[in-house]
């Protein structure tokens, strides 16, 4: 536990530092140490709340939240995303499902990371697209553990939705509301809360490494470089999830 903790800790105080909750890496961890797998998703959300909590408030006290670009997305995220966490799925389908969300989500980080540009010619997402898009990251969201900022982010800059600013702040609170309805989700369909205790160091360290990000700002990796570093972790666990489901 000690060792997975400081882990834990690293990656909050990293992903804090640029806006991101850190959720696909917290999966990654839990996934090597073998938690038990049914309680994956409360346990990276939980963390996703406590590290994007302090950047939401920054970001939106700092006047770069767009609430045109946020609202639709949410519109579909929040009520699919507890819909998700609600579902319960065994063993062998979830890491089915979890292979190919991460996949999914590594692949386009990699295509994106060249979007990171200073000449944003801004374009508008209609309503409805972003209704869809969020009703279906809410969902994948819920039923996996991850916040929706790895798949949001991306999409949002191959969209060119907003300056880098506003998306790092629509990234946030989408994982923040999201990580929040898919806990109430998971909580509706088990009481876990017994099982998740005896992770509390967990939130701890996390809360922590979410603080010092926060409150240092630190820019040790830059967005672009911690895309391919994000984007290549998630795509080794994908594999190997996928080698452990085809064995």
């Amino acid at each position: 536990m000690i060792i997975l903790s400081i882990l834990f800790l690293i990656t909050a105080i990293l992903y804090s530092s640029v806006g991101f909750g850190g959720g696909s890496t917290y999966l990654a961890l839990l996934l090597i140490w073998e938690i038990p797998y049914y309680i994956f998703p409360i346990l990276a959300l939980i963390c996703n709340i406590l590290v994007v909590t302090g950047n939401s408030i920054n970001y939106i006290s700092s006047g770069n939240l767009n609430p045109k670009i946020l609202v639709p997305f949410l519109v579909g995220s929040i009520p699919f995303a507890f819909i998700g966490g609600s579902i319960s799925l065994g063993k062998d389908i979830f890491e089915i499902i979890l292979f190919i969300v991460l996949s999914l989500a590594g692949i386009l980080l990699l295509i994106s990371h060249n979007s990171y540009k200073n000449d944003f010619k801004i374009r508008v997402i209609p309503k409805y697209a972003s209704i869809l898009i969020g009703s279906i990251l809410g969902l994948m969201s819920g039923i996996v553990g991850i916040g929706g900022g790895i798949f949001l982010s991306p999409i949002l800059y191959l969209l060119k939705a907003g300056y880098p600013r506003q998306i790092a702040t629509t990234a946030s609170l989408f994982i923040l509301i999201n990580s929040i309805s898919g806990v109430f989700g998971q909580l509706s369909k088990q009481n876990v809360i017994n099982d998740i205790l005896i992770y509390w160091p967990l939130f701890i360290v996390v809360l922590l490494g979410g603080q010092i990000g926060n409150f240092l700002n630190l820019k040790i990796l830059s967005n672009k470089l911690l895309t391919i570093i994000t984007s290549g972790l998630v795509l080794f666990v994908a594999i190997r999830i996928g080698l452990k489901i085809y064995s």
